[in-house]
């Protein structure tokens, strides 16, 4: 393979590296495609050559700085979003520096271009009136809207992930005694999430509507096969829009099928679940990633400040006695 090549060595990353050695999921390939597809057509417009003519070396660290930036300031991406396709990036310059190592010192300073750090915000999820009035939006006396119903309790009750949703067979759900459904989810790591006896009722009327064979899709779409992502989302938007008409709050909200997800776990939190436990739940690959709705419940810790207090006493702030330390504490 020429050192120089690389339309090779970018089909080579894909078909050997992601697809034989890594047996990459088909959201990871995927995002990793969009990434190169956005950069070869940033390339071609920036150095006016078809992408089949682009060299190695025309990627260096300068010029995939510019597609970061024009990432930003052009395209309108977050910096979440801009450090995804610094990713894909790091690992297709990492394989190369393995595969041709007379390009070590190029791959060395791509892969020392730092990721962005940037302002995580407060997790977003629904309260209990919330959640009540969005499992009612649902006209019920519709296929569709049973689907919906079975579809928003599935996923305000397990915290699945919306890939997962649409993946889900009916095969994989287990309705007798310990009722639960089963998911390959990240990582390709499957786990059981079980199911409460309201949404196992829900969920057992909607599968004895339709009873298919057992590679089936839980929730299809009108025409019989899964439901895409887009659909989901589209039908978790039209519903919080509805039922917005009863519970104003939801309108201030931007709810995803995400913000269900969340919604599992600050439900799980607020009841006394242990993180790990909810980790677990939610398939998190370490517990660490479930600090985040620690920080999004406010109750939690108003009912640590409320221990802190002497008894009978109202808590104090600290004041510091000296001149030199109030300023200190001041920056």
């Amino acid at each position: 393979m020429n050192s120089s090549d690389l339309p090779a060595l970018l089909q080579a990353f894909f078909t050997d590296r992601l697809l034989k050695q890594r047996q990459a999921s088909n959201h990871t390939v995927a995002a990793y495609r969009n990434t190169f597809r956005l950069l070869l057509r940033f390339a071609a417009a920036r150095l006016s050559r078809a992408p089949s003519c682009l060299a190695l070396t025309d990627l260096d660290a300068a010029f995939l700085g510019d597609f970061l930036e024009h990432l930003e300031q052009e395209r309108g991406n977050t910096a979440r979003s801009r450090n995804a396709r610094l990713a894909a990036i790091h690992a297709f310059f990492r394989f190369v520096a393995l595969t041709e190592p007379a390009h070590a010192l190029l791959c060395q300073r791509v892969l020392a271009i730092p990721s962005k750090r940037f302002v995580r915000g407060i997790v977003e999820y629904l309260d209990d009136n919330e959640i009540a009035a969005l499992l009612e939006s649902p006209d019920v006396t519709t296929w569709i809207g049973r689907r919906d119903h079975a579809l928003l309790s599935v996923a305000i009750q397990t915290g699945l992930r919306v890939s997962e949703l649409t993946a889900l067979r009916r095969c994989d759900v287990a309705l007798g005694t310990g009722a639960h459904v089963r998911c390959h989810g990240k990582g390709r790591k499957l786990r059981c999430t079980p199911l409460r006896r309201d949404v196992k009722k829900v969920l057992e009327a909607w599968m004895r509507e339709r009873p298919l064979t057992p590679d089936e899709p839980v929730f299809p779409s009108s025409r019989g096969g899964p439901m895409s992502e887009d659909a989901v989302e589209r039908v978790v938007a039209k519903h919080v829009i509805a039922a917005g008409h009863r519970c104003l709050s939801l309108r201030a909200k931007r709810v995803t099928p995400h913000t269900l997800r969340h919604t599992a776990a600050m439900t799980l939190l607020q009841r006394g679940v242990d993180r790990s436990v909810i980790a677990l739940w939610l398939g998190h690959e370490s517990i660490e990633t479930t600090q985040i709705y620690l920080h999004a419940d406010l109750r939690l810790k108003e009912r640590a400040l409320a221990r802190t207090a002497p008894s009978g006493k109202p808590p104090r702030r600290y004041r510091p006695s000296d001149p030199l330390l109030a300023f200190l504490e001041s920056l």
